[in-house]
């Protein structure tokens, strides 16, 4: 009886893969990010998740003939998250380094933006130049940001996204904070208490955003096409000027 019990359900999770699992699996994409960077990516009150990277995916899915989900996961685990399988790529905002090439494949840029210091208008800091080891900057664990203030010579303390970096300076715990320029911009137009802030200084290096695959996988191809037809036709511009009227970053 056991052995034939033990047969049967061998056999059902056999039919399972082959006509269930394996065409969800075929007809699906899904795509990864923090959650917690507007406007690229952030999740609303009724838990679902929007922003300029949530639209790029969709419309992704849409030419690739997949259905879309976008999944939201903590940012300093996310690359080893794609790497065990949890999602089929990162669109999450992350830059395109030499450091993340060799763990895994990036599509051509989707967007180029910059690290830009923000700080409270009435600090007196006016460049990162004014900074010393008196002053503190927040930033976001896993980012690219990290490497600038080191290079810079910045304190800083680590933040899981920049909701809490921004909230920590409009509160006045931090000096500073060190993120996207674009995401800055936005913060200080919509967050409360965001017209405190202001930006310190140029951007301190041209970035360009690409979207994440594991090594040697198919869709990098298939997305860097999909890609370029977004750009040809103007249907990435057009998602472009949605969340940031008037501009286009997905040009350098």
């Amino acid at each position: 009886m056991k052995k034939t019990l033990l047969i049967l359900v061998v056999c059902t999770v056999s039919v399972f893969s082959i006509f269930g699992g394996g065409k969800k699996e075929a007809n699906s994409i899904s795509f990864a990010g923090s959650g917690g960077y507007p406007p690229f990516n952030f999740i609303l009150d009724d838990g679902s998740v929007d922003g300029f990277d949530v639209d790029v995916a969709k419309e992704i899915a849409k030419r690739l003939g997949k259905q879309e989900k976008y999944v939201t996961t903590s940012w300093d685990g996310i690359i080893e998250g794609l790497r065990a399988g949890r999602y089929d790529g990162i669109l999450g905002s992350m830059a395109i380094t030499d450091e993340r090439l060799k763990v895994v494949d990036f599509s051509v840029p989707y967007y180029y933006s910059g690290p830009q210091l923000i700080v409270r208008k009435d600090s007196g800091l006016l460049d990162i130049s004014d900074f010393t080891q008196d002053h503190v900057v927040a930033l976001v664990t896993g980012t690219t940001f990290e490497k600038d203030a080191e290079q810079a010579g910045l304190r800083y303390k680590l933040y899981e996204d920049d909701n809490q970096t921004l909230m920590e300076l409009i509160n006045g715990r931090v000096d500073g904070v060190l993120t996207d320029r674009i995401v800055g911009l936005n913060a200080m137009s919509k967050m409360k208490g965001g017209d405190a802030l202001t930006i310190a200084g140029s951007v301190l290096r041209t970035e360009s955003m690409g979207i994440a695959f594991k090594k040697n996988s198919a869709l990098t191809e298939q997305v860097n096409t999909a890609l370029k037809a977004m750009k040809d036709d103007g249907t990435l511009r057009a998602i472009s000027e949605k969340w940031f009227p008037g501009e286009d970053i997905t040009v350098e």
